[in-house]
């Protein structure tokens, strides 16, 4: 079966991305030349159960010292990093799927939110691909409820793999190499999907802390290509735990090219499912690990290309944040930040969108002793 009915190279980038999420033969144990900096070495189960003892501790120190207080994990301390790099593989060559099947509909280059499916087209497609029948993709479609108003976004596009349903062991994709079509999860054996699940618990087990203590839990964001599945395994834990406020955040790092698409698909999500969207905003930490990468194996750089261009991209995350914080209160930010710049702009556009101090739908983190001319103002 040959995918004659899509173009593989028609979406800018495509063959790149996936270089980038590809996982190395002997990944697991940290090898050919990925560094571990800020990253915790897989040793076993058993310790990524300490790990999450040492953050439970955490937890307690937080609620015990303050009120609304926060405690930072990582997701590379609850599982196995090669479980992240596979999980992500996954889930950016769906999400590069989606965007072929949007060049094919003369909509490449659209913001995400921006590029809406029309069902029909979308249907032939499939059908063309050999990976559905219409009546199969009609049965996929109306199951899930999506696609109801004759068109399909991203958001409708990732339920169809969502862990709620059972269709992503069904879904196959068009190889960027062979040219051939596959299953999506082909390499995502029976011991990663354990590995998901324990991943899950732990965050889970955390969570419920956080919540009894009324501590916020921050899910640090990591390199590029874990943080794909750091971000799934994230929104599943605050689909299950910000009904009624934001108790977990999610980390967006503001260096990436893509981080104003990932906060506005993320916003949306929790509108429609009716959470609390919860983030804490950085401009990033491995730039240099990033960019080295990148070269050796063959992608595009993820960064953005200037210090000028981040600062942009933090302003417009955090400004479309704000922004849903003033129309319905059901979200809140960290801005973690030691830019004198973007805390004046921070304090500038709460003013004027009327988000009061008190409300504590927006907080600002520095490390300590880093800035304290910033830090001890905001304290005052």
């Amino acid at each position: 079966q040959g995918c004659m009915g899509i173009s593989v190279s028609s979406t800018p980038g495509a063959e790149q991305r996936e270089r980038q999420q590809r996982a190395q033969a002997g990944f697991g144990g940290w090898h050919s030349g990925i560094s571990s900096t800020h990253t915790y070495v897989y040793a076993d189960e058993a310790k990524c159960d300490q790990h999450m003892e040492t953050f439970l501790r955490c937890i307690d120190a937080s609620g015990g010292s303050s009120e609304n207080g926060f405690s930072a994990i990582k997701m590379t301390a609850l599982g196995r990093p090669q479980f992240l790099v596979r999980l992500s593989e996954v889930l950016v060559k769906w999400r590069r799927f989606f965007y072929q099947l949007a060049a094919e509909q003369g909509q490449a280059g659209q913001p995400a939110l921006g590029i809406k499916l029309e069902l029909e087209k979308l249907q032939e497609a499939l059908a063309n691909l050999g990976i559905a029948t219409k009546e199969e993709s009609q049965q996929w479609f109306t199951g899930e409820k999506l696609g109801m108003s004759g068109t399909v976004d991203l958001l409708d596009w990732n339920r169809l793999i969502d862990s709620r349903t059972k269709l992503s062991k069904l879904l196959v994709v068009p190889n960027m190499q062979t040219r051939q079509l596959e299953a999506l999860l082909l390499r995502f054996t029976e011991e990663e999907d354990l590995q998901m699940h324990r991943v899950l618990q732990r965050l889970d087990v955390l969570a419920k802390r956080a919540t009894e203590k009324g501590v916020r839990l921050m899910v640090d964001a990591e390199q590029s290509y874990f943080q794909p599945a750091i971000s799934r395994l994230t929104l599943e834990t605050q689909r299950r735990f910000n009904g009624h406020q934001a108790i977990i955040f999610n980390t967006y790092q503001c260096y990436l090219k893509e981080a104003y698409d990932n906060v506005t698909v993320d916003v949306e999500l929790s509108r429609r499912e009716g959470w609390h969207f919860g983030t804490k905003l950085v401009r990033g930490a491995y730039m240099e690990q990033e960019r080295e990468r990148a070269a050796r194996i063959g992608y595009e750089d993820p960064i953005n290309p200037t210090y000028e261009k981040t600062n942009e991209m933090y302003h417009r995350c955090l400004d479309y944040i704000l922004e849903e914080i003033r129309h319905n209160r059901k979200a809140s930010v960290m801005v973690a930040t030691h830019n004198e710049d973007t805390v004046k702009f921070t304090l500038r556009r709460m003013m004027e969108l009327g988000i009061h101090p008190s409300e504590k739908k927006v907080c600002f983190g520095q490390l300590l002793g880093m800035c304290d001319q910033i830090t001890f103002p905001l304290g005052e």
